[in-house]
């Protein structure tokens, strides 16, 4: 059987698995020992000369404490509005990277010294921006972080940048609060301004307008009622005596003015027959010596006398005058009383219709004086509210500019909302960022990784045959035997050269390794 040998597509042998890989790894290893040990030998130390070159940074950091709970917050409630503490922490940005701060941190940083165009100033100040960091780890904290090459310099800025905090955030308050008092006092004067124009305006309209004193229209209509009420009554009082006078008029004409005419000579016997009544009574008691009963009989005999004489006369008459009357006429009681009552009736109705008669003319006049005041109403009304709403907000605003001014002297003596350096700033000894250490050590795996990926990456993509089982896999006929690499003298001269080229380079990647660590032990900053 012929053995010919032919180029086979292909890579790695069809065994998947590191046994069957790894001896062809390490035959190629050895073939391309110093390419791999020179790679190796190359990320090592450009990894370690990164590290070295690598610019260090120092970061130093302050904190700044916003305290507001002292002793004067709870005394001085109501009276005082202290700034708040989120505004204030909120505004430490641009308190902070202000063209006034900026201006000293350039100063004190020492980038002035070299007396700077404006574009390098506002690059710098861009740079500056860029490294400093200000957050806040809680609401009454703000922390300042500023990084530099310099750990002095580092030092100095975020010193400043606290201190310049602190100043421009209680001179912004400060200034706040007296802006807020002169804008409130010039509003105080505009009200009292606005408030003795409108108190002039309702007093000159008063006095011009008596009506439209406070009160009058109750007045008014208080007095308006009562003279309703007294017409009423009046009225009614007045119905009441013209039916008493109908009623008078309807009894005086059914009554004679006289009641009786009599005699002298009826009189004596009318009295005669009452006294022989008295005497009879008398008798029933007594016998006819008794005092009482001898009064009656001598009064009886006394007015029988007098009964002859008054015959005898009335005879006389007669015989002088025959048509003479000799009676008295009675006049009838209850015609008389009724005439007296009819004319006190009459009396009462004229005052009554008098009364009703004045009460509707000052009715009548009250009317016309609420009318005026109706009238005067929506002009007093107006002037009244301009005056109220002016004394409300002159008054609102007194009260106002008092609160604005213990406000006002509290930022002047800084007892309100304080700012105290919690955590002073220190030159940071040690830079941060990636230390050297861990650069090294990334650099030597990225050494010994990047080949090693390099060499299985050519084995996948490099065509050829590399194994003997590879080839009876792919012709499918067996292997009669394989014929074996022969070293020469010349090879194995080249294999020691390229052994010592790469032991050299690896032991110079340590020790140079080795130096630089030991050096950076020695001089820890």
């Amino acid at each position: 059987m012929s053995t010919a040998i032919t180029e086979w597509g292909g890579g790695f042998p069809s065994q998947s698995g590191s046994p069957a890989m790894l001896p062809v790894a390490l035959e190629e290893f050895r073939r391309h020992k110093l390419m791999l040990i020179g790679a190796f030998a190359v990320i090592a130390l450009a990894a370690l000369a990164l590290g070295i070159l690598m610019p260090k940074r120092y970061t130093s950091s302050t904190t700044i404490l916003v305290e507001e709970g002292n002793i004067i917050g709870p005394l001085m409630e109501g009276r005082a509005v202290p700034t708040g503490v989120a505004n204030r922490a909120s505004i430490a940005r641009e308190v902070a990277f202000s063209r006034k701060v900026m201006e000293d941190i350039l100063k004190v940083g020492g980038w002035l010294q070299s007396n700077p165009s404006a574009l390098d100033k506002e690059r710098r100040i861009e740079q500056i921006t860029d490294r400093t960091r200000i957050s806040n780890p809680r609401e009454n904290l703000i922390e300042i972080d500023y990084t530099d090459s310099d750990p002095r310099r580092s030092y100095e800025v975020t010193k400043r940048f606290g201190d310049l905090i602190i100043q421009e955030s209680l001179a912004a308050k400060e200034r706040e609060s007296r802006e807020a008092f002169e804008f409130i006092d010039t509003q105080v004067t505009q009200y009292h301004r606005k408030l003795t124009d409108a108190e002039a305006k309702l007093e000159a309209y008063r006095q011009a307008n008596p009506d439209s004193r406070p009160g009058m229209a109750a007045d008014v209509n208080t007095r308006i009622s009562e003279l309703r009420r007294q017409v009423d009554g009046s009225r009614m009082d007045l119905l009441d005596l013209h039916s008493q006078e109908s009623a008078l008029h309807s009894q005086i004409s059914g009554e004679s003015e006289i009641s009786a005419v009599q005699t002298r000579a009826g009189q004596l016997r009318a009295r005669m027959a009452e006294l022989q009544t008295e005497r009879d009574r008398l008798l029933l008691n007594y016998t006819e010596q008794y005092p009482d009963v001898v009064r009656v009989q001598h009064q009886l005999t006394d007015l029988q006398d007098d009964l002859k004489r008054e015959a005898t006369r009335r005879e006389s008459r007669l015989a002088d005058s025959p048509g003479a009357s000799d009676g008295s006429v009675t006049m009838n009681p209850l015609y008389a009383e009724l005439r007296s009552k009819l004319a006190d009736a009459r009396q009462r109705s004229a005052s009554t219709s008098a009364r009703v008669a004045n009460s509707g003319a000052l009715l009548n006049q009250e009317m016309a004086r609420s009318g005026r005041i109706a009238q005067s109403e929506s002009a007093l009304a107006e002037l009244t509210r301009d005056y109220e709403v002016n004394r409300d907000l002159y008054q609102d605003l007194l009260k106002r500019r008092e609160n604005a001014r213990v406000s006002m002297n509290l930022d002047a003596e800084h007892r309100g909302l304080s700012f105290r350096i919690q955590e002073p700033a220190a030159v940071p000894l040690r830079h941060s960022g990636l230390r050297l250490l861990y650069i090294c050590l990334a650099g030597l795996a990225m050494a010994v990784a990047l080949p090693i990926l390099f060499l299985f990456g050519k084995l996948r993509m490099d065509p050829r045959i590399r194994s003997p089982g590879e080839i009876e896999r792919k012709a499918g006929l067996p292997l009669l035997g394989v014929v074996p690499r022969m070293a020469t003298a010349e090879r194995r001269t080249q294999t020691t050269r390229t052994n010592a080229v790469a032991t050299l380079l690896v032991a110079a990647v340590f020790a140079a390794y080795g130096l630089t660590l030991a050096m950076k032990l020695a001089n820890p900053s």
